[in-house]
């Protein structure tokens, strides 16, 4: 215990943040996730509406969904980190929530594809700002034996956002109009950068640490007490960081697993809604409930399952890391197949309930690794590597691959009836105007029967990404004991 000059023992401090506060900290930051996915993914459910009303191929609903909002959200994650390491987080994530809050309303006065692309570029450009400092400051305020639990928390985010968007997006589209989807959603993110910017403070550099090597000597972190480990004045390197994350067997198939997991989820996730509409008929407000409570509330349980289960098995053996989202992928990839071959749309709708408890088991444990792999001064900046690599294969290049395999199905099925040249005579996927009933009724189908194909050899890709999870299971204990001790020697280096 800490003493006196005249050997009496001091008496113990509160601890700089409370565990309540921590908490409130982090759910605060779920919301801003939450916000951060309901704008980036609204429009999975109402795409139909808006490929219809500017007459847009799949692949180019694709690039809106995916490249266009990946391009500057990955150019720009890195130096934004870069400045996390040093500056201060929360006014980071503050501005970048007014940013691409302002742009998703704008996304609803587009009234062409260039326009909309642009939009959404901006979008990403906000976007880009909160994670990588998120994550840094969740590993500040949560040790690493609490790490995946905390993260998979704040992934919950996902799941929420996705159901808020797809629930409230679908509805205001069905009554209201796709452009009002945009701008009701887009602006209320402005008020959660305003509870940031006035409730989250701002913790020492590497507080959780320091405080579990503070309670191993007995002399816990008290209030006042908040000097920073010694750390470089400059962080680490790019390169250092990257070789840190991707250098080691085990880290780098955690980040290739997450990565065509991601790639797959993007993809499928951006016609999802549009295979219920094409195939059963189904209005957007009814998708949006559909994806919205069922889809979400599954891949919501298993964002949280993924944590809390790995932490607890991970006590035994870091090989747990890797073997939940192995297991819950590899589980995943077929009731995911079982879905998109349903007749009955309401058994296909009862059917999503169980995929994502195992699909979503991958986020907490692959985020919680790289951030228990890297030292203080790396943590945002190897969040931003990983999304980098993450976000520019797989939101920028899963959707448009998804809408490309989508809308080559779909015209080998036209071709296939005899009915001529399918972009010609289906502009947005339906008949062109004067063409008949027959034409339009030839071209739902051909969009219906490649959508489902689409879907299903996208979902495949589950399985690949199981299978890399199990590669890193192999040295993934040992690769995790070497990047700690690393990081203990820097910190004993002054590093």
């Amino acid at each position: 215990m800490a003493a006196t000059n005249a050997g009496v023992a001091a008496p113990a401090r509160k601890p700089l943040f409370s565990e309540s506060y921590k908490q409130s900290v982090l759910w605060l930051l779920v919301l801003a996730y939450t916000f951060n996915f309901i704008d980036r993914t609204i429009i999975s459910t109402i795409g139909q509406a808006i490929k219809v009303d500017l007459k847009l191929t799949d692949t180019q609903l694709g690039l809106l969904g995916g490249l266009a909002f990946a391009l500057l959200y990955t150019a720009l994650g890195i130096p934004i980190a870069r400045v996390a390491e040093r500056g201060s987080r929360v006014n980071i994530i503050t501005i970048a929530i007014v940013i691409w809050s302002g742009f998703t309303a704008l996304c609803g006065m587009a009234h062409s594809f260039v326009q909309l692309m642009l939009f959404r570029v901006g979008v990403g450009v906000g976007e880009a700002g909160l994670s990588p400092p998120a994550h840094s400051l969740i590993s500040d305020y949560f040790e690493p034996r609490k790490r995946a639990s905390a993260l998979s928390i704040y992934s919950f985010g996902i799941p929420l956002g996705s159901m808020i968007g797809a629930v409230a997006g679908g509805w205001i589209a069905q009554n209201l109009s796709w452009r009002m989807a945009f701008m009701l959603v887009g602006l209320p993110g402005v008020i959660v950068a305003i509870l940031i910017k006035v409730f989250v403070k701002e913790p020492p550099r590497g507080y959780s640490d320091r405080l579990i090597a503070q309670q191993a000597a007995d002399a816990p972190m008290t209030e006042g007490d908040e000097t920073a480990p010694a750390v470089h004045a400059k962080p680490p390197s790019v390169w250092e960081v990257a070789k840190r994350i991707f250098g080691r067997w085990g880290f780098f198939h955690m980040v290739a697993g997450v990565t065509l997991a991601s790639f797959a989820g993007y993809g499928v996730g951006q016609y999802s809604a549009p295979y219920f509409i094409r195939n059963f008929g189904l209005d957007l407000a009814t998708v949006g409930i559909i994806f919205g409570l069922i889809g979400g509330l599954s891949s919501g349980a298993g964002t949280l399952l993924g944590g809390f289960l790995t932490d607890f098995a991970a006590r035994k053996s870091g090989r747990w890391y890797a073997l939940v989202p192995a297991i819950g992928l590899l589980i995943a990839c077929p009731l995911y197949i079982l879905v998109y071959v349903q007749t009955d749309w309401k058994l296909a709708a009862g059917l999503l309930l169980l995929p994502g408890i195992f699909h979503y088991t991958y986020l907490g444990p692959t985020f919680g690794v790289i951030q228990n792999a890297v030292s203080l001064r790396m943590r945002a900046t190897a969040t931003a590597l990983l999304f980098f690599v993450l976000n520019l294969i797989a939101l920028g290049l899963g959707p448009p691959f998804c809408g490309w395999c989508i809308d080559m199905l779909a015209q080998s099925n036209f071709r296939a009836v005899g009915m001529g040249p399918f972009f010609d005579m289906c502009p947005g996927g339906v008949g062109r105007e004067g063409a008949g009933p027959m034409v339009d009724a030839a071209c739902k189908a051909a969009t219906a029967k490649g959508t489902q194909q689409g879907i299903i050899f996208n979902l495949l890709i589950y399985a690949w990404a199981g299978v890399h999870y199990l590669l890193a299971a192999i040295t993934l204990p040992k690769d995790m004991a070497a990047a700690q001790a690393q990081t203990e020697a820097e910190a004993l280096a002054g590093a």
